[in-house]
């Protein structure tokens, strides 16, 4: 079987409608001169990787209940890739990342543009503000190819309702990693800082990247309440997998293919489930060399390799894969039981496995 991904030509065919869109674009800023078209061609340039998945996820949703495919179809789809790219760019201001998919972020490569050019003020400042405004734009845009999308505007109607829940729930699930990343964990049992963990993972990642774009896919072709369900829940086991994966990756990924420097999470700082479960029981000497360690910007390679062993000998790797493991069965069995177009869940089938794996 062909890559699922590129089933109906249709990474192709959200390139040409972000490229279609970055036309579009230039013309509508060229008016305020060279600099802020710089702006907008930085966003389009990290528009050009990743997967396509959550395009993929609202395309197949739409086509599962039934409906057929057309050129409207994908650029609605499309809109669900320039909202992830409002997402990664802002959350990359919040995190202080340096890369994403292997290029220097928006904040780092607007800093260092103003120190090449010698600018007054700090550097630092103008990337934040220079990359909290391509972020804004991207979900303005995000709003124009949804609303001129050609789609019916009785379907678009439709997947409206789902579109602004998906908008207003990922800045929610924003701040909540914002919020439990300042409290206090000593305070918490094991299973409580796992759920708090899942909890961000639902609103931050599992939603926005499967659940809602199939939701919206499925509502604009008029799915049942039946078929809605299954989607629903087939959505959430595997939207809640593939950050579980996400977050394995975070701490043991490769650089070259995840495009983030090695143990990125950890130089963050990011409480998972997988650090959640290193710590349950943790070695009083190492609960104290991994609080001196835990969210330090400048680890060594050292430092990651004893923080990524505390992972592994703890366990928490082991349960994690279970957790990832358990919630594909969960997926496939929900997609198994629902009454959808042959050809679409079979694409969705297939994605469970392209959304979970181990590689990137």
């Amino acid at each position: 079987m062909p890559d699922p991904l590129d089933v109906a030509d249709l990474r192709a065919r959200v390139q040409m409608v972000l490229d279609t869109q970055q036309a579009r674009q230039r013309d509508v800023l060229a008016p305020l001169g060279p600099d802020v078209a710089e702006l907008s061609d930085g966003i389009f340039q990290l528009l050009r990787g990743g997967k396509r998945l959550r395009a993929a996820f609202l395309y197949w949703g739409y086509r599962a209940a039934g409906g057929r495919d057309c050129d409207a179809l994908v650029q609605v789809a499309t809109a669900m890739e320039m909202f992830q790219a409002a997402a990664l760019i802002h959350d990359d201001v919040m995190d202080h990342s340096d890369l994403r998919r292997g290029m220097p972020t928006a904040h780092r490569r607007l800093a260092a543009q103003h120190a090449r050019e010698g600018w007054d003020g700090d550097g630092d400042d103008f990337g934040d503000a220079g990359a909290i405004l391509a972020g804004d734009l991207c979900l303005v845009w995000t709003d124009e190819l949804f609303v001129g999308s050609g789609l019916d505007p009785a379907e678009l109607a439709r997947g409206r309702e789902q579109f602004d829940v998906m908008r207003t729930q990922l800045m929610g699930g924003q701040f909540l990693d914002v919020l439990d990343s300042v409290r206090n964990w000593a305070t918490l049992t094991t299973d409580q800082r796992i759920e708090q963990a899942l909890q961000v993972v639902r609103y931050k990642s599992a939603n926005y990247t499967v659940v809602h774009p199939l939701l919206i896919g499925a509502d604009c072709a008029g799915a049942d309440a039946s078929t809605r369900s299954a989607l629903a829940a087939y959505g959430l086991a595997l939207g809640e997998a593939f950050q579980l994966r996400d977050d394995l990756l975070g701490v043991f990924g490769n650089p070259e293919q995840t495009g983030k420097p090695a143990g990125d999470d950890l130089l963050e700082g990011k409480r998972t489930a997988l650090i959640a479960l290193a710590l349950d029981d943790v070695a009083p000497a190492d609960l104290t060399r991994f609080d001196a360690l835990f969210g330090s910007p400048d680890l060594d390679e050292d430092q990651v390799a004893w923080l990524r062993d505390l992972c592994t000998r703890s366990g928490a790797v082991d349960r994690v894969e279970e957790m990832i493991h358990e919630r594909v069965l969960a997926s496939r069995e929900h997609l198994r039981r629902a009454d959808l177009d042959d050809g679409a869940a079979e694409i969705l089938w297939s994605l469970v496995d392209v959304a979970t794996a181990r590689a990137a």
